[in-house]
């Protein structure tokens, strides 16, 4: 046996070919001769088996072919974090210093470099970036406090760290740390988690991405971290979300995205009260709703929630965008790629029903809500459902005006977009038809009022058509070449008066365009 073989093998790191791992086993594996390491790998494809050879079982791993067994002289066990720094900066520093030497032999060119040497000492480093260093303990005893004494930021992401005990004995030498990067580490809870207080004093900012945590061991954790604002834990093992009793208090950002949530987990974040940010994205989550509040109220929920991620998620019904109506402060939304917007004919038809859905939305899977945006959405979406809320009760004499509590309970802002706008009146309202192209097509009169030799001209278009591909079409037609189009359109609906066509990006349908309108083309 290799007498540097660590005794305590068995729960270590370890690093193999660019692969890293756990030690399950250590000892040996008949009939084969010697010892052996049987290593659980991070990437479940690494291995070849789960832990048994020849039907005796070695050890345990979570996927079936998360496990290999390996000659120990092919392991690294890692280094300490002195190790990795000097590695890392120090001998970094003395190599760019050699290579500039070596650029000019003229001592007068070497003036300043003293300087720069000891600016860049590690004892002056506020940022250390060891991300894949192979670092596996602290070291010697408070040596990390003379060596590294002022590290704000510490970046020790993929490395060969196995417990939470060896983190705390890094960072309570860094007094002033406040953002600590350990993502795609395995790191056991601690026995004492109360007794790291001290490790973690300072700390804002924390990152466990890809960690195989569960949320029972994060709150486990927890204590640890007095101050925490901002949590990163995506790509984990969390499922269920227990209620972060005393701790978390703090955070103001939390992504759990990329995680197997079971729905209405989500719930048990409700109570965090400075929690601004939060992702839940692409974690299966198909319904949301705040019990607490009837439609068309505010929720007690979520009081600080500003920025929501809920993209690419199995959101197949209006009713789960309604409840975010609900949410006293949220103003910003990320929901792409859910099977409720997919199915929708037109994208942009789908982001109109979500700024009318939700009044206080300003940023749309980041695109900014206009104040025109919201009001042609508004308008729209108050004529789309006209002639369900006339049948459900509604009437546009506001004494008779009674809609059912069904209508209600699916658009709960329909009555406050009836106070704002007033109802809708008969020549707005149309049946909603179902979707085929000959439905999409309207017919528009093209007309240059200011060139009197050019006869009108009428074309169908599909009312998705944006307006940039309109002028595209009309500088063909008109054959104009060198000047900017301005656009604007008359409707029978609306005698006199001349509505200004002005956002190239928008299409027909945001401008209320119907069939049998006259667009104006004048140019300059």
């Amino acid at each position: 046996m290799d007498e540097d073989f660590p005794s305590d093998a068995v729960g270590r790191r370890v690093t193999c070919d660019g692969e890293r791992g756990t030690v399950r086993f250590f000892g040996t594996v008949p009939p084969t001769t010697g010892v052996w390491l049987g290593v659980e790998w991070d990437n479940p494809d690494r291995g070849k088996h789960d832990g048994s050879h020849e039907g005796v079982r070695y050890f345990t791993c979570r996927q079936p072919k998360g496990g290999s067994f390996v000659r120990p002289r092919k392991a690294s066990f890692g280094v300490d974090y002195l190790t990795a720094v000097k590695r890392r900066y120090e001998i970094e520093v003395q190599q760019v210093l050699e290579e500039e030497y070596q650029i000019s032999t003229k001592k007068v060119e070497m003036v300043g470099f003293e300087d720069v040497s000891k600016k860049q000492r590690v004892e002056k480093l506020t940022e250390v970036a060891l991300r894949m260093c192979d670092v596996s303990s602290p070291g010697p005893a408070n040596e990390i406090r003379k060596t590294t004494p002022h590290v704000l930021m510490l970046d020790l992401c993929a490395n060969l760290l196995c417990s939470w005990d060896d983190v705390a004995a890094i960072t309570e030498q860094m007094e002033n740390l406040k953002e600590l990067l350990l993502s795609y580490n395995r790191l056991r809870v601690p026995s004492d988690p109360l007794a790291r207080l001290r490790s973690f004093p300072c700390l804002r900012v924390l990152s466990l991405t890809s960690c195989a945590l569960t949320w029972p061991q994060l709150l486990e954790c927890a204590p640890m971290w007095p101050q925490l604002e901002e949590l990163y834990a995506s790509m984990n093992d969390i499922t269920e979300l227990q209620k972060p009793n005393h701790v978390l208090q703090s955070l103001k950002v939390l992504d759990l995205s990329s995680n197997p949530l079971v729905d209405r987990a989500v719930l048990n974040l409700a109570d965090l009260p400075r929690l601004e940010n939060l992702n839940i994205s692409k974690t299966g989550l198909s319904t949301l709703c705040f019990d607490d509040a009837l439609p068309g109220c505010k929720t007690e929920m979520f009081p600080a929630l500003k920025i929501l991620a809920l993209h690419s998620n199995n959101i197949s019904e209006w009713r789960v965008i309604n409840e975010l109506e609900k949410l006293q402060n949220l103003v910003q939304l990320s929901c792409r790629q859910n099977p409720l917007l997919s199915r929708e004919r037109n994208p942009n038809t789908a982001t109109q029903q979500l700024i009318a859905r939700v009044a206080q939305l300003e940023v749309i899977d980041r695109c900014t809500v206009l104040p025109e945006d919201r009001k042609g959405a508004e308008l729209d979406y108050r004529k789309m459902f006209g002639l369900e809320w006339l049948a459900s009760g509604g009437h546009q004499d506001p004494l008779q005006n009674r809609p059912s509590a069904e209508f209600t309970a699916q658009h709960p802002r329909y009555q406050r977009l009836v106070q704002k706008y007033g109802a809708p009146e008969d020549g707005e309202l149309k049946k909603q038809e179902p979707f085929a192209l000959k439905n999409q097509l309207i017919s528009i009169t093209f007309v240059c009022p200011d060139e009197t030799d050019q006869k009108p001209v009428v074309k169908k278009l599909p009312d998705s058509m944006i307006v940039q591909k309109v002028k595209g079409l009309l500088y063909r037609l008109l054959k104009i070449r060198g000047a900017e189009l301005k656009l604007t359109y008359t409707s029978s609906k609306m005698e006199g008066k001349e509505i200004e066509i002005d956002n190239d990006l928008k299409p027909l349908q945001f401008y209320s365009i119907e069939d049998g309108d006259k667009v104006l083309v004048r140019w300059v």
